[in-house]
């Protein structure tokens, strides 16, 4: 058990870059681990549902040779959540393939650690009708038909399986996990030495996100915890961490400022405190866990919705601009006349008028446009891509060409960039399940397998 521990965070997210001086300083400064995140629902939920990978494989390599390597020749253990963005089981052995492909091509030998994270549907079934899943944030209440027609389901593991591997296999040199709450890899081994867990979750909830916490945003930072406190500080040169712009990220994807849930318990941040030790560093005390009664743990799931097309255009007769919401309003009665699916809810036709409320919407707080021009995107979901693309196609050509008040010219009032002028997307996803599920135990979900790859003796 360590008074004080170093992680190194090559970046927020396995496949963005690694800035390898960067990286190398931080590997000077003695790491006890090397943590990096490798997934997230921010891209929704069409990886979940087609199983793909969040980067190239291309980009996984690059990134992963380097920290591999370091962790190697500096037996230094490398920590790896939520494997290839979604996390399921099939991205977590994509990405033991490619550590294997890469241990072999550097000649050295790997311990690996595998934690999966797909549940079974039949628990997650019984657990419904025992009433212990309930909704997370907006999502609506879970039916069996939510649960059946998802194509893949994760559950969001915390800190007690990597605790687990790291307990059981001192010794490992990669762990490799699938779907984790972000700060979970750097809660498990903070853990192992008697850290306060508010002051762990607060810096893993950071950290995680590598050094978007200074200023300017960067990419390698080193993490330094110890019983009391923790330090942060960004390992370019040209980079500083603040009070102003740790405090900031702590509010990173957050609903209020004091308060954050996460598996076992809340964290606590009404208290935190933020200390300027060095111009780039920067010292954070305070920070409470409130664990829970009941451990839950976030269940993930995708079904397919549809298929989608979409086509893109813009605007600059200011006579059409200053109209444009009605002149839409009946572009769209027009399309429901002619397509029945509409009607009955079995396609769906979304308008995103960019320069008028385009990013936020309803939510949009400046209500009035003062823009010569606008940008439209037209975006068609129905059950086929053909029937998809018919739609798209239709309401395109009916932009293009519909008539409205005032209209000088009669045609070129809509500038199409792309040709084709459809674009089908291919199939659409939602989050059918979303969901907060009880646990016996944290571990219970979560198989651990643990394996040899890389070169042979």
């Amino acid at each position: 058990m360590k008074q004080e521990i170093k992680i190194l965070i090559p970046n927020g997210m396995l496949g963005y870059g690694v800035p390898l001086a960067d990286f190398e300083r931080g590997i000077a400064a003695g790491p006890d681990a090397i943590i990096v995140d490798s997934g997230s629902t921010d891209p929704g939920p069409y990886l979940l549902g087609m199983g793909k990978l969040l980067v190239s494989r291309e980009a996984y390599v690059r990134d992963l040779t380097p920290i591999l390597d370091a962790g190697a020749r500096h037996k230094i253990p490398v920590l790896i959540g939520s494997a290839g963005g979604p996390g399921t089981n099939a991205t977590v052995d994509e990405m033991v393939g490619i550590v294997d492909d890469i241990a072999k091509a550097q000649g050295h030998i790997l311990k690996i650690a595998v934690i999966y994270a797909d549940i079974d549907r039949a628990v997650i079934r019984q657990r419904l009708e025992q009433g212990r899943i309930r909704p997370c944030g907006s999502a609506h209440a879970l039916q069996r038909a939510d649960i059946d027609s998802a194509i893949n389901v994760v559950a969001q593991m915390g800190a007690e399986p990597f605790y687990k591997v790291l307990t059981q296999y001192p010794d490992i040199d990669v762990v490799i996990a699938g779907r984790a709450y972000d700060p979970a890899p750097f809660a498990g081994l903070c853990m192992l030495h008697g850290i306060d867990p508010g002051l762990y979750w607060h810096m893993g909830k950071i950290a995680e996100c590598g050094a978007n916490c200074a200023e300017p945003k960067g990419k390698v930072l080193l993490a330094t915890i110890r019983k009391d406190s923790f330090d942060l500080e960004p390992m370019s040169q040209d980079e500083k961490c603040s009070i102003a712009s740790v405090a900031a990220h702590t509010l990173y994807e957050k609903s209020r400022p004091d308060l954050l849930a996460g598996p076992g318990g809340v964290l606590d941040l009404g208290r935190a405190r933020y200390e300027q030790v060095t111009e780039r560093t920067v010292r954070v005390t305070g920070s409470r866990f409130l664990p829970s009664e009941q451990y839950s743990v976030k269940l993930e799931g995708a079904s397919q919705l549809g298929y989608r097309t979409i086509f893109i255009g813009g605007v600059r007769d200011p006579i059409l601009v200053a109209q444009i919401d009605s002149f839409l309003e009946r572009v769209k009665a027009n399309a429901f006349e002619t397509y029945p699916e509409l009607r009955q809810g079995k396609a769906f036709l979304h308008f995103h008028v960019y320069g008028k409320n385009g990013v936020m919407g309803a939510q949009e707080p400046v209500k009035e446009s003062g823009s010569h021009e606008i940008g439209l995107m037209g975006e068609v979901t129905a059950p086929t891509q053909e029937l998809a693309n018919a739609i798209c196609s239709s309401v395109r050509i009916d932009v293009l060409h519909t008539p409205y008040p005032g209209q000088v010219a009669t045609a070129g009032n809509f500038a199409i960039p792309l040709n084709p002028p459809e674009n089908p997307i291919g199939p659409v996803y939602r989050f059918s399940v979303y969901h907060l599920m009880e646990v016996d135990t944290p571990e219970e979900l979560f198989p651990i397998h643990c394996t040899t790859v890389g070169a042979t003796k």
